[in-house]
């Protein structure tokens, strides 16, 4: 089920970028370019602005949806209970790997200055 929704939400995704790059721009967005005619407060509904509204309105509802099923598929508990191991516990006998090249630590510098490997000459 939420594979479906999941996949008709990227669909209305996909149609609603489509139909807002189809539209035609009215150049008066962030006050840029010319409109040409007085601007009224309510333009003409066309078939593509119907389109996008309900595009959007799909997209919602399908966001809502899949927000509502994650909500509920994560409400069983935690991570480690789904996959069935407890935390790993950590002990003294467990051994850390050396890695290579690994010599003794160095007591930390007095100064500000960053370290710098020796040069090799």
């Amino acid at each position: 089920m939420e594979n479906v929704i999941l996949v008709v939400h990227l669909i209305l995704a996909i149609c609603l970028i489509g139909v807002v790059l189809l539209q035609r721009s009215e150049g008066g967005g962030l006050g840029m370019g010319g409109g040409g005619g007085a601007m009224t407060g309510r333009q003409a509904a066309t078939a593509l602005g119907k389109i996008t509204w309900i595009f959007a309105i799909a997209f919602l509802a399908t966001s809502l949806t899949l927000t509502i099923i994650a909500a509920q598929n994560s409400s069983g508990g935690s991570v480690l209970d789904r996959i069935g191991a407890a935390p790993a516990e950590s002990s003294e006998d467990t051994a850390v790997p050396a890695l290579p090249g690994d010599g003794p630590l160095l007591p930390p510098a007095e100064t500000d200055a960053p370290l710098v490997p020796p040069r090799a000459d």
